[in-house]
């Protein structure tokens, strides 16, 4: 393994930098090894290692909706929930981690 000697400055959203670093400890990775992670899917993947592109709907965002639009967004979700359209997120994060190892 190479020593680790060359230094990144990057300027970035503080807000961004903190989500993604309470993100990054809870599955016990330093900032430093994401970010060396992601310089080497760049490298392993000739470009960025995801797409880059504008989404072709815009996400819902609550402060734009109504009191209703949000009560019906909630019973579409507890309808999902009650019909088993989801999954628990400690088995969606196992299932991510597994898919990583592969």
């Amino acid at each position: 393994m190479a020593a680790k000697s060359a230094n990144l400055y990057a300027r970035i959203e503080p807000e961004v930098k903190e989500q993604a670093e309470e993100i990054l400890s809870s599955l016990g990775i330093p900032a430093s090894n994401a970010i060396n992670m992601f310089y080497k899917q760049i490298i392993l993947q000739r470009g960025l290692p995801f797409e880059v592109k504008l989404p072709a709907a815009k996400p819902v965002s609550i402060s734009d909706l109504t009191e209703e639009e949000f009560n019906t967004e909630l019973e579409k979700g507890y309808s999902d929930m009650l019909e088993g359209r989801t999954e628990p997120v400690k088995k969606a994060f196992a299932d991510i981690r597994r898919s990583k190892k592969s």
